[in-house]
């Protein structure tokens, strides 16, 4: 006998809730299209919907846990997170305890920007002293050298969105952000009122990495999300938010400091 659709959803929700949660990382610091936190909890974005996805895929509820960026890495140590996404190796050149990483799955593109209906390509490093808009506890490696000896000095807000904001009303004239978040940010904006990218900063491949722990089904998350990617449905997701279509590998990075 054939069963229903509805039979097979209960069939999975039934199994799901048997199993424990599949428990991710959301960094408070993460703004739209990447997520949207209402009332402590991510409601939408691209992550958030990546994430419920994959826990779905995998057989498990999702459980979201919204921390400041600096504890995400604390609680992956400490068994409190299984899964952490939007993330590259790179940035973690000191992590400590036993993960694997997926496949890389996305496109972190960081662009100076600024505003100004006929902004000028320029190069970082030929920029005066002055402030720069950046989120709080986030680095960036191509700009460092530059506010170790002072050239430009960090603004710090609590997201990306508010580096956007403070930009746009005149604290700043530069700004960092991703490419992602500037697109999001200008949609609500007068064409001339939007901001404009000036340079691009940096571009890297990042994906997830999940603690490797018996309680935890490492491969199974793993396959799944290579399946996501290679089925394009990590990329649709993007493109839902975004507009737009990118290829995993980063390309050649022009205008470094």
């Amino acid at each position: 006998m054939r069963l229903t659709w509805g039979a097979l959803l209960l069939i999975s929700a039934s199994t799901s809730a048997s199993e424990p949660a599949l428990r991710f990382a959301i960094a408070d610091s993460w703004a739209m299209p990447l997520v949207q936190i209402d009332a402590g909890k991510p409601t939408q974005g691209i992550l958030h919907d990546m994430m419920a996805s994959l826990a779905t895929q995998v057989g498990r509820p999702a459980e979201f846990h919204v921390l400041a960026r600096a504890r995400v890495q604390a609680a992956m140590e400490h068994g409190e997170i299984d899964v952490r996404c939007y993330v590259a190796q790179s940035w973690l050149p000191n992590q400590s305890g036993d993960y694997i990483w997926s496949v890389p799955l996305f496109v972190q593109r960081d662009l100076l920007v600024s505003t100004g209906q006929d902004p000028q390509a320029i190069t970082a490093a030929d920029l005066p002293p002055q402030n720069i808009g950046t989120v709080l506890s986030y680095t960036y490696p191509s700009l460092q050298p530059l506010f170790e000896r002072g050239q430009l000095v960090r603004d710090d807000a609590r997201n990306q969105e508010q580096v956007l904001e403070k930009l746009g009303a005149g604290r700043y004239h530069y700004a960092v952000s991703n490419q992602w978040t500037l697109n999001w940010f200008n949609q609500r904006l007068m064409p001339d009122k939007q901001l404009h990218s000036v340079a691009i900063l940096q571009e890297q491949a990042i994906g997830c990495y999940v603690r490797n722990d018996p309680q935890v089904p490492v491969q199974t998350i793993l396959r799944t999300l290579l399946r996501m990617k290679i089925s394009g449905e990590i990329d649709d997701i993007i493109q839902l938010y975004t507009g737009i279509r990118e290829p995993v590998e980063p390309a050649p990075v022009a205008n470094q400091p």
